[in-house]
């Protein structure tokens, strides 16, 4: 079984930086991290390979800097890593950017499965996996918490409102993992050696065949109109008089504030 597994490099939130002309992120000399929930479908995918053989790959889109998150893939036991960078793809929304590692996907393939994490907590957006779903035009589940091999498919549950579902798919399919489904490995030094030794292929535009015009901040369909920062400001009323006036005071503030309806309602 061959299994891909789609991480992304999520900004330390401490050293969050924004293009002003552009309102995207600037990720050039920011220190990254893997994203905390790409750690889930890692681990689901080394246990599916574990259990019925095969190979795991690991991807990502971004600069340079962003192989790190591939070598702690490897270092937790991915047989390789990708990383899918070029400039032509800076800026991109969520339907250029999976439009992109599909494309990366294809390249490196065939594979079985496509293994995502729920979302990217710089971006919160959660429609990566299920738009390298649609652009490869496979079968996808999301919110899997369980997945097990089946003689012609995967059986898998998946988080409702209420309860799981369980179900079962024929491959290839792209699943997006919660955090409820395992507790990710540690790298191993063993791993961090083989990381440091074997060193990760790189995909650009062209062996890509994409357009300039279909990727990045050109090809993105949705852009970021403004950014700004929530005004809190509060203004303090002390009430003041006999408790009797008080309340009679507190009530008219909120009905003048719409909390309660009129007097008289």
């Amino acid at each position: 079984m061959r299994i891909a597994v789609c991480l992304k490099q999520v900004p330390d939130t401490t050293e969050l930086k924004l293009d002003p002309v552009h309102n995207t992120l600037i990720r050039e000399g920011v220190e990254s991290v893997l994203n905390p929930l790409d750690e889930f479908p890692l681990e689901a995918a080394l246990r599916l390979r574990e259990a019925n053989g095969g190979e795991v790959v690991a991807f990502t889109m971004g600069p340079p800097q962003a192989g790190r998150v591939l070598d702690k893939a490897v270092a937790m036991g991915a047989d390789a890593g990708v990383l899918v960078s070029d400039r032509a793809f800076a800026g991109a929304d969520t339907w250029a950017t999976s439009l992109t590692l599909a494309r990366a996907i294809e390249r490196r393939g065939p594979f079985d499965v496509v293994l995502c994490g729920k979302q990217a907590i710089d971006g919160d957006t959660a429609q990566v996996g299920p738009g390298i779903a649609a652009h490869l035009g496979w079968a996808q589940i999301t919110y899997v918490t369980r997945i097990e091999s089946a003689a012609d498919g995967l059986v898998v549950e998946r988080m409702l409102d209420a309860g799981k579902a369980r179900l079962r798919v024929q491959t290839p399919v792209v699943l997006t993992v919660l955090k409820e489904a395992n507790e990710p490995r540690l790298p191993s030094l063993a791993g961090r050696l083989r990381a440091f030794s074997r060193p990760h292929a790189t995909l650009g535009i062209g062996p890509l065949g994409l357009e300039p015009a279909s990727v990045g901040l050109e090809g993105s369909p949705t852009r970021v109109a403004r950014i700004a920062v929530p005004d809190h400001k509060r203004v303090l009323n002390r009430l003041a008089g006999p408790p009797k006036d008080q309340a009679k005071a507190l009530l008219a503030g909120l009905r003048e504030r719409g909390v309660l309806p009129a007097s008289g309602n």
